[in-house]
């Protein structure tokens, strides 16, 4: 019997899919991509409290949408 997923609302295609990318992933897959990630000049990576996670959230989405 396959397994069923169900989504929260609002989640698009997009979403489902990028959930399934990560699910399907090898360990080593991932540790190979998150290695690229910190090697990307174009990309910053720092660690933020727990606390701060919706405000940081809050911000990023103004800047997309400016």
């Amino acid at each position: 019997m396959k397994k069923t997923t169900n989504f929260p609302p609002g989640w698009d295609k997009g979403r489902r899919h990028l959930l399934q990318h990560y699910e399907s992933q090898t360990e080593e897959e991932a540790v190979a991509e998150d290695e690229a990630a910190f090697e990307d000049p174009t990309q910053t990576m720092m660690g933020i409290p727990n606390e701060l996670v919706p405000s940081v959230r809050a911000l990023l989405s103004k800047h997309a949408e400016s």
